[in-house]
């Protein structure tokens, strides 16, 4: 059985009589991020203290890998060929799905989640394990060293939100600039808008050799999914500027793309995506004049 440790509404920390002396591997309930080795737990995260997420009403919680394991599973769908989703179930923390990309060059998962067990790792081994890690903002960092340690790979983050990893690893490449080229025309596109290091995926060969844009919430596929949309914070409703949107235009501008993935289950535009971006940054333009 997993630990937790709630913070109180007075900042200080509930420790059960179950918990271990040394902190790794705990990961925070709200957000699903893993932490590195500490010996107290954490008196605040700062990825949910921070204005684009929240803390949960009953103060700061946290479990462990082992106690995530233990109550939770991992849903797998293809999403298109060559590309497999991976969600937990029930939901955990922010719910969003990761995406392994497979490519002759090797496998890419963008984005991450927070849970690894056996049969998520068979299941990757099994369609050519992972040569990287890329991953569009804080929010989906989860236990991404924990996957790169297993499989063995890189970890790819733009170095604008270096200050957000709660877990430091030798396996994290910090990358600067607006495009990273990676291999078999995969590139990383640094879009900023909701954090100044967002981050898409552009996938020459996704979508029928018509382009695919992989986007976690850097690009946000909504519920009427000819439309996308932007924000600083979602749960919070704080929107973005007009200079950042035009901003996330003009460093896409470059591509071509026909189809979008976002960062959860159906959350995808399957043709004519570019003008779908296009069409819903003029709208929302127009909306914060």
């Amino acid at each position: 059985m997993g630990c937790r440790a709630v913070v109180n509404n007075s900042g200080t920390t509930q420790r059960s009589s179950l918990q271990p002396k040394n902190w790794r591997d705990r990961l925070r309930l709200q957000c699903g991020t893993q932490w590195g080795e500490t010996a107290h737990p954490p008196s605040r995260c700062l990825i949910c203290d921070d204005e684009r997420q929240f803390v949960n009403h009953d103060g700061q919680q946290w479990t462990t890998l082992e106690h995530l394991v233990s109550e939770h599973h991992n849903r797998f769908e293809d999403e298109a060929p060559q590309l497999l989703g991976i969600g937990t179930e029930p939901e955990f923390a922010i719910g969003q799905r990761a995406l392994l990309l497979q490519s002759g060059g090797g496998n890419l998962l963008w984005d991450c989640i927070s849970l690894l067990d056996d049969k998520t790792i068979a299941e990757v081994s099994a369609r050519g394990d992972i040569r990287a890690i890329a991953i569009s903002h804080p929010h989906f960092y989860s236990s991404m060293v924990e996957w790169a340690e297993h499989f063995d790979a890189q970890i790819f983050l733009h170095a604008a939100d270096r200050e957000w990893v709660m877990r430091e690893s030798p396996r994290i490449q910090f990358w600067e600039g607006t495009t990273l080229s990676l291999w078999d025309d995969l590139t990383l596109i640094n879009c900023g808008g909701h954090f100044e290091g967002g981050t898409v995926l552009h996938w020459t060969a996704g979508a029928k050799s018509n382009g695919a844009l992989l986007t976690g919430d850097i690009i946000t596929v909504v519920q009427d999914r000819r439309y996308v949309s932007f924000m600083r914070s979602y749960p919070n409703l704080i929107p973005l500027g007009g200079g950042a949107i035009n901003r996330i235009l003009e460093t896409i501008e470059p591509f071509s793309f026909d189809q979008i993935y976002g960062g959860w289950w159906k959350a995808d535009v399957l043709s004519d995506a570019k003008t779908a971006v296009a069409r819903s940054a003029e709208r929302y333009l127009r909306a914060i004049k």
